[in-house]
């Protein structure tokens, strides 16, 4: 059974930054996407950050290009490095697991093709 846990979170000025860990355990795919999401209060679930195993393409949602990355390492554990943080990046970041890469035919995966979620981590962004 695959599992997730989302590491990371905290409080931070305005500014600042955090680096987030996803640490996936039982993998059964051998082409997989490991997505970062979050919701903020109030808000809907929003598609932060992909990357795919294969061929380690990435995407980033418009509000996060160029202050957010993502990256993984020879584990397999996936980060998310935070910076330029503003207040309304504070939400619960959860990341989750779906078969094959991040987008199809040019599209960008939702949230729905997901199959696995972990619990969240809380990112709290002061100003």
């Amino acid at each position: 059974e695959v599992q997730l846990q989302a590491s990371g979170g905290g409080l931070v000025q305005a500014g600042g930054s955090l680096r987030l860990s996803c640490e996936a355990y039982g993998l059964i795919f051998a082409d997989y996407a490991i997505g970062w999401f979050r919701q903020a209060p109030g808000k809907g679930r929003e598609g932060v950050s992909c990357i795919s195993e294969r061929d380690g393409s990435t995407y980033y949602a418009e509000s996060v290009r160029g202050r957010f990355a993502i990256s993984r390492d020879a584990r397999g554990t996936v980060y998310l490095q935070m910076s330029s943080l503003k207040p309304e990046d504070t939400a619960i970041y959860s990341c989750a697991m779906a078969a094959g890469p991040c987008a199809r035919n040019g599209v960008q995966r939702g949230g729905d093709e997901y199959a696995y979620w972990g619990p969240g981590t809380l990112a709290t962004v002061s100003s």
